[in-house]
């Protein structure tokens, strides 16, 4: 007999009999994918018109509207996606789109800097409802053989989000930043009137009692080591408030892992840090993502300042990485199929890697965009297509009840470690008055590092060994 708090409301996974709503929930749930990680990245373009809006605000001030955003979003994805495999998935991504789409207006409408964080806010914990609540509706409604393509589309639409946001942002600053955000309502509007009707009601668990203790702790610890990261070059690294908040940050891990241990039932469970494999795609995805933020900034920041290029023309300068990755990602499914997930995330970060260490090389003899630019930016697309998939798709491995947490600890790695990534990048570069090639160049060899890394971690990710 199935007790109260194993009620699971199943959907159809068998091979034979697939889901037939299941392209219309993965395109419900990419549309919200996809705004929540745009609305991340296309605030950096907006800097210039926020500051002249808001009275010549200081660039520290105005880039709380991205930190407040990054910070928030990255504490609560884990306890986001707890509560949300605890309470109900479409009751949770409904509540998300509704508020994401809120919290829009209220950006676009705000009368000052102030409103704007503090919406920014509300904004930011909407995304980190939605992201990992729209995973974990869709993979159940697709039978396994198609597990492999659906992550190739989630993730090639994230990789959208982000290389797509200065783009975007830029187009839409012609007509005023205000529309960067009131552009998310209508897509919001429909994303929710069709989830009523087409989204399955997963829900797992629904009587168990939620870890509130454990929730908090995670929480200030993940916001205390992502305000160090974003904060540390504007406090100073050994300024009294980056310490201060850095050993907060220590203490609530400790905390929080002495209460895991002891807790019978906390909010991340004991099977997801135990697991091996999970362990090893959340290093990959760590390691790739503080070369992938830190490369859309330095990309931006070289045209500009380098070859002098406006916003608006920089901002399409970055465009080949997210077409190149939405023309690739639907074939990783057969790639994956053919070489394994091993080989495709290996070749992720080695492609990442390669595509920094060629501009290391060709801006030493060529200014021009086609040459210097297009070939780094096509490899960096290709590597998002290659090494997503089969990493963020590590959440299947772990038991039903715990995919939108595993999504969600996936995500908390994305956003921190682009915090860390733009962080150590700033660091880096140091000001724009004294910046030169040799700083950029010095920038694109951190970030071969790091591709590296990931692709050390891809070479030790073996889900087919783990199946047999």
């Amino acid at each position: 007999m199935t007790t109260a708090t194993e009620r699971t409301i199943q959907v159809p996974q068998s091979d034979t009999t697939p889901d037939p709503r299941r392209w219309r929930v993965l395109a419900i749930a990419g549309i919200a994918q996809y705004l929540a990680i745009l609305d991340l990245f296309a605030v950096i373009v907006a800097f210039p018109a926020l500051q002249q809006s808001f009275g010549n605000a200081s660039t520290g001030a105005v880039s709380w509207t991205l930190n407040a955003y990054t910070i928030v979003m990255a504490a609560l994805l884990v306890p986001a996606g707890r509560f949300a495999d605890d309470t109900g998935r479409k009751r949770g991504f409904l509540t998300g789109i509704a508020l994401f789409g809120l919290a829009s207006i209220a950006c676009g409408l705000a009368p000052n800097l102030t409103v704007l964080i503090v919406a920014r806010v509300a904004q930011a914990a909407a995304a980190a409802l939605l992201i990992p609540t729209g995973l974990g509706l869709v993979l159940p409604v697709f039978p396994k053989r198609e597990h492999a393509t659906v992550m190739g589309i989630w993730t090639a639409i994230a990789a959208a989000g982000g290389a797509s946001g200065p783009v975007i942002g830029g187009l839409l600053l012609q007509a005023g930043w205000r529309w960067i955000f009131l552009l998310n309502v209508p897509f919001t509007v429909v994303a929710f009137a069709f989830g009523l009707t087409v989204l399955p009601d997963i829900q797992q668990r629904a009587d168990r009692r939620l870890d509130l203790l454990g929730a908090t702790l995670i929480l200030g610890a993940t916001a205390g080591f992502t305000t160090v990261f974003v904060q540390a070059t504007d406090w100073g690294y050994a300024a009294p408030a980056t310490l201060a908040c850095l050993l907060v940050a220590i203490a609530l891990t400790a905390l929080f892992v002495l209460h895991v241990r002891r807790h019978p039932d906390p909010v991340v469970s004991p099977v997801i840090l135990r697991h091996k494999l999970f362990r090893t795609a959340t290093l990959g995805v760590f390691c790739y993502y503080l070369a992938f933020a830190a490369m859309i900034l330095e990309a931006t920041l070289f045209m500009t300042e380098e070859w002098h290029y406006s916003t608006l023309r920089a901002s399409l300068g970055v465009a080949a990485m997210p077409i190149s990755c939405l023309v690739l990602s639907p074939f990783n499914g057969r790639f994956v199929a053919r070489f394994g997930a091993r080989a495709s995330a290996a070749l992720g970060g080695a492609a990442i890697a390669v595509g920094c260490a060629w501009w290391v090389l060709a801006t030493g003899f060529s200014d021009s965009y086609a040459v210097v630019m297009i070939p780094g930016a096509l490899l960096a697309g290709a590597s998002t297509a290659l090494l997503q998939p089969p990493l963020f798709g590590a959440s299947t491995l772990l038991p039903a009840d715990q995919i939108s947490l595993g999504s969600g600890t996936l995500m908390m790695a994305r956003q921190t470690s682009s915090a860390l990534g733009v962080a150590i990048l700033t660091a880096v570069l140091g000001g724009a008055a004294t910046r030169t090639m040799t700083e950029f160049r010095a920038g694109w060899i951190f970030m071969v590092a790091a591709g590296l890394a990931a692709m050390v971690a891809g070479l030790a990710y073996r889900p087919d060994r783990a199946a047999a």
